[in-house]
């Protein structure tokens, strides 16, 4: 450890920022902490702009410092934003408002501090700075309030805003300062200076009268040591009225960064975050120039800025007085705050549990309910009812589940919900509360793998639904806006977009800058993943071993070393927030207990908690992910088309569809072991649509591996992973099913336990079922920690390893087992431990897949229409030509057929593009088409009084012609399509006679090429009609014949087939042109081929098909060298 600067002048600092102030302050909540302690202070406050997301590192760092045995205290606050009036300023707003002709949406989210910004002044725009700093947990509770309600819509507008009125009403508990050059005593001084210091002075007095009366003795006036003229102006004026007005004075730092050598890094980040708007503003070369140090100073750092600054620009003060500003902060810090952790008391729902009943009380009436509605009597069940209950009991989680089972009931009422995610399948409470569907006990499905006696944390049970944004805003608006909040996600400037940002401020070319960027991940990937010895699936570097294995990188870096330097100190910071893609955190009057934000209009928490941080339940908020999975919406779109054709219900209700859900597809109905499913779908591979078969990799291996059972298809959704897939799982998984007999078992537990898998340890409960069978008195919940210690995500303490492994080993010996095997089965269980999957897990998503199958299998032209409805538009034509792989034909929009969704038509083999795939075509139009077809005519189509016709506008007529959806209304009087847009979209007719007149002057305009024809259908469907120009049996064809589209690129063959969409023309280094063709194929993949040694005589058609020899590597894709050679033209 660094040594301990010793301060013979005590102080802490009041006034902080981290980088959770985006763009103004700069590194997390810990490095500033550390370097307060290291440069002699024993406390810190945190004070970011308008939030206090940074608590929860705070909180977590202190708990870090204090195991390692140094005494630090942590200061809790916010340097808020302030108005005197809410109501006065609301009213000029809502005039500003009234008078604006357009308005645009408000800025909500992670607040951006810019002083710049301030200068300019806007009424709109006024507020002020407030230190604000929490005395004990009620000082606390009251400045959670305090920003939350600041963040409420009748409160912001750019930046949440305090008035006396708030403060007024949470005062209890809170210390506050006046801030900085931004404060509002530092507001009077800017507002009357040119009047007269008497007129400051007197604004000041009245400022400081109105915050005495609120505050009393724990209102502070604050200044600051930099060196700015018009600061020490202000300071010896704020000293005066506050002398006056007998109120103290506090000296801060305002600090923005931990360490004093980043001052320039955090110039370089404000540049980037765009607080500095001047271009030309390049980076300062020293500090000096700045005019100010913000890193956290100690209280001899202070006193030398004091008299350096004051000195140079000719202040004079009363040293002792300044001398006692500075002390005061510790006098502050440690005898006026109390040293606290924040209160970390877990909180969920109240309402969820019956008046007259305790929580286990209702989760036991809840599930016997449940048991008796699936008829389930067998003791077995009971049993295992009763274990789970006790454990859930002990362990105080009946209010959670009681939680997760509301949410799930509130889901089921609306929309279909997910078998189960993760090892919360393996509950069977989870399963008789409908919170998961498939049958733990039936499947061996392990508890202890969800939830152990001995654990540590909360349950985290993932729960899949259709739409996740529609329940969050249900349950938020049937539970409160404060009662269901989502979780926010915080983004982080990463290593791309830093080496261009500050590439552009050091002058650097931007081809210069882009060919590092554009091979830095490449270089390094294959390295880092052979160095974690991974050889299969998709890898992503981390920033070090970026750095580490990118030669490109490395000499960008030793050229700019000033950029390595900015790369490394800002990597990681903060850029923006976002929202968690699920979790909501549910507990009632969230705003009391937590300082919530706003981002895009709505109410999240300040902290989040995922794969990098846990930062809520550790303060007691416990996260619910309610998560989308695309799959349900193809399932529920599916069985509407089924009620549709096979059931004559025009307009499915969602109670239509879940009954026909529950009747057919629900797990305990279904029959998992349909072995025509099986073989006719999953071995003859028709993956059209179906979960977690749309990777070509997967759908090979399962068409070896042959499942006829749920439990094979679990098998091969685990293996087919990187990890198994680097041990060549995969291959031995398939040799050992194809013979089983050749598997060698050493003892009938290791049969019994691995059987299903063919010897395979593929299963995390498989490894924790060895160990507790064969172990020594190892329990399934010691087996279930050794699983967690092996793969270091547990404890990991050694000796807990040791203990466990001397129990295997010997109760090995008491089962026969020689200590030889014994030893050989813990190394294979020790490497199998990096790459095992949850069988609860891989079961209930198995399951899932299996209903697509079905749906398929029985359903298959609805099933194809749902599938076409799921897909992104940027899959859409690889999906429409596996529809016609699948025999289906396709046809264009029609206004008088299509609807919403794809429609099937009456032969059912025919599918029909959506109204609501055209671009341009908003809802309002296609309700306008779809209340008043069918017509017969165009003039029925233009002339109809019933249409509104402001809603079918201009534009919607442009786009319905051009994408063929008015082809069946265009009779003979029109030469052509081009000819029937004029008359009809262009020269929009208003009455039967201009339609007449349009017909006769536009006759001459005939038709669209077939090209323009083509790109206009792409263009607005977004789909482009492959199989007009390759069709299928040209493709087929090809594939015998060796070629496969370039999507699927064999290095050994080389040669594919494509078709050019775009060719863009560029220039070497050397200024050697060449060519990147975009290309599409099949799969509606977009591949860019670089063609080098252009000829002036090459050409390329576009839209046409090509097939040409193509090599490929990592760093520049692929690529040819003679377009003339390479090259030919099919068609």
């Amino acid at each position: 450890m660094t040594d301990r600067i010793e301060s013979k002048i005590p102080f802490v600092g009041l006034h902080a920022h981290s980088g959770l102030s985006p763009f103004d302050g700069l590194g997390m909540p810990g490095e500033h902490m550390d370097f307060a302690y290291e440069n002699g202070m024993n406390a810190h406050a945190l004070t970011d702009h308008g939030h206090m997301n940074g608590l929860s590192y705070q909180v977590e760092h202190l708990k870090k410092m204090r195991a390692d045995g140094k005494e630090f205290k942590a200061i809790y606050g916010c340097e808020s934003y302030f108005i005197k009036s809410h109501r006065k300023w609301r009213q000029m707003y809502e005039e500003h408002k009234a008078k604006a002709k357009r308005q645009k949406k408000e800025e909500y989210g992670l607040v951006v501090e810019s002083e710049d910004r301030q200068k300019k002044f806007n009424p709109l725009n006024e507020r002020r700075h407030l230190v604000m700093l929490a005395q004990n947990q009620t000082g606390l509770n009251n400045l959670f309030k305090l920003v939350s309600d600041s963040y409420q819509p009748e409160n912001f507008y750019r930046y949440p805003r305090m008035d006396f009125e708030m403060l007024d009403k949470y005062s209890d508990g809170l210390i506050i300062s006046t801030a900085c050059l931004s404060g509002p005593l530092f507001g009077d001084f800017w507002k009357h200076r040119n009047d007269s210091a008497d007129h400051v002075l007197a604004a000041m007095r009245d400022t400081i009268a109105r915050f005495k009366e609120i505050f009393g003795d724990r209102f502070y006036g604050e200044v600051q040591w930099n060196d700015i003229k018009e600061q020490h102006e202000g300071n010896n004026l704020i000293i005066q009225a506050c002398m006056e007005m007998g109120v103290e004075v506090i000296s801060t730092s305002d600090s923005h960064y931990p360490r004093p050598e980043l001052w320039k890094d955090r110039e370089m980040y404000r540049r980037i975050g765009g607080i500095i708007f001047d271009d030309d503003q390049g980076i300062p070369e020293s500090v000096e120039e700045i005019g100010y140090e913000l890193y956290p100073r100690n209280g001899d750092q202070m006193w030398e800025a004091y008299k350096k600054y004051s000195a140079r620009h000719n202040i004079d003060y009363d040293d002792s007085y300044i001398r006692d500003t500075i002390e005061r902060t510790h006098h502050i810090a440690f005898d006026l705050c109390e040293d606290f952790l924040p209160d970390s008391t877990v909180r969920l729902p109240e309402f969820v549990v019956p008046e007259g009943k305790t929580a286990i009380q209702a989760l036991t009436s809840d599930a016997l309910a449940g048991m008796k509605k699936k008829n389930i009597t067998d003791p077995e069940y009971v049993d295992r009812l009763k274990y789970e209950l006790n454990i859930i009991k002990e362990r105080g989680f009946a209010q959670y589940f009681l939680t997760m089972k509301a949410i799930s009931d509130k889901a089921q009422e609306r929309m279909l919900v997910g078998l189960g995610r993760g090892s919360a399948a393996g509950s069977l409470l989870s399963y008789v509360l409908d919170i998961t569907q498939v049958d733990p006990i039936k499947y061996d499905l392990q508890f202890e793998r969800f939830l152990t006696k001995g654990g540590a944390g909360y349950p985290d049970i993932d729960f899949d639904v259709e739409e996740p944004m529609a329940l969050k805003e249900q349950l938020a608006d049937e539970w409160g806006k404060t009662t269901v909040v989502p979780i926010s996600n915080f983004n982080t400037l990463q290593l791309r977009s830093l080496i261009k940002d500050i590439g552009k401020f050091y002058g650097i070319p931007f081809t210069e800058v882009n060919k590092v960027t554009g091979v830095m991940m490449s270089e390094a990937t294959p390295l880092a993943k052979a160095a974690r010895g991974q050889t299969a699936g998709v890898y992503t570097p981390t920033f070090d071993e970026v750095k580490e294995y990118s030669e490109t990188l490395q000499a960008f870096f030793q050229k700019y070393p000033d950029v390595a330097t900015h790369v490394d100190n800002l990597f990681g910071n903060m850029r923006s927030v976002s929202r968690h893609a699920g979790g909501v955190v549910v507990a009632e009057n969230l705003d009391h207990h937590m300082p919530l934000i706003n981002s895009g209009g709505v109410i999240q928490t300040p902290w989040s908690e995922g794969q990098n941080v846990r930062h809520l339940e550790p303060l007691g908020f416990i996260k619910f992910d309610l998560l989308g999975l695309s799959t349900l919406r193809m399932i529920s779109g599916a069985i509407r088309h089924i009620l549709k054709r096979a059931h004559g219900i025009e307009e499915p209700t969602f109670e239509q569809v879940r009954d026909y859900y529950n009747t057919h597809l629900h797990p305990d109905v279904i029959d998992f072991d349909n072995q025509e499913v099986w073989r006719e779908v999953f071995h003859k591979g028709k993956w059209a649509g179906i979960f977690q078969m749309t990777n070509g990799g997967a759908q090979r291996f399962c068409q070896e591996a042959q499942p006829t059972s749920l439990l094979d298809f679990a098998a091969v959704t685990a293996i087919f992973r990187p990890g198994p897939l680097s041990a060549k799982a995969h291959s031995l998984y398939v040799a050992n099913k194809s013979n089983p007999s050749q598997v060698l078992y050493e003892h009938p537990i290791i049969k019994e336990i691995l059987g299903d898998t063919y010897g395979l340890l593929v299963f995390q409960e498989q490894l924790a079922m060895l160990a507790h069978k064969l172990g020594d008195d190892l329990s399934l919940d010691e087996g279930n920690l050794l699983r967690k210690v092996l793969t270091k995500k547990g404890t990991g303490k050694d000796n807990i390893k040791t203990k466990l492994y001397n129990k295997f080993v010997r109760g090995c010996g008491k089962h026969g087992l020689t200590e030889d095997i014994a030893k050989n089965l813990w190394s294979k269980m020790e490497y199998f431990s990096g790459y095992g999957f949850n069988l609860s897990h891989a079961v209930s998503y198995g399951a899932v897949s299996f209903q697509c199958a079905w749906l398929s299998y029985y359903y298959p032209v609805e099933w194809m229409a749902a599938f076409l409805d799921k897909e992104p538009e940027e899959k859409k034509a690889g999906a429409i030509n596996t529809a016609k792989s699948f025999g289906f034909d396709i046809v264009p929009p029609s206004i008088n057929k299509s609807g919403r969704v794809w429609e099937i038509a009456e032969d059912g083999k025919t599918l029909i593009q959506p109204l609501a795939g055209i671009k341009g075509l908003g809802d309002s139009a296609i309700d306008q088409i779809v209340a008043n077809r069918p017509f017969n005519s165009i003039e029925e189509f233009l002339f109809n009084e019933n249409i509104t016709y402001s809603k079918l506008n201009k534009k919607a007529l442009d786009v319905l012609v051009r994408s063929k959806a008015l082809d069946e209304l265009m009779d003979d009087r029109f030469t052509g399509l081009k000819h029937y847009w004029s008359a009809v979209a262009v020269d929009r007719p208003r009455k039967e006679k201009n339609l007449l007149e349009n017909i006769d002057v536009y006759a001459p305009e005939g038709d669209f090429s077939e090209e323009e024809k083509l790109e206009h259908f792409a263009s607005l469907t977004g789909i482009f009609p492959i199989h007009e120009i390759m069709p299928q049996e040209i493709q087929d064809n090809l594939m015998t014949r060796g070629c496969p589209p370039i999507s699927e690129y064999d290095p050994d063959l080389q040669l594919v087939w494509f078709i050019p969409r775009e060719v863009k023309i560029k220039k070497t280094k050397n200024g050697k042109e060449y060519w990147v063709i975009h290309t599409t194929d099949s799969n509606a993949f977009d591949a860019r081929i670089r063609c080098w040694g252009v000829k002036e005589d090459d050409k390329i058609s576009l839209n046409k098909v090509y097939v040409a020899n193509l090599e490929y590597n990592e760093k520049w894709g692929f690529s040819t060298r003679s377009i003339r050679r390479s090259f030919r033209r099919l068609t």
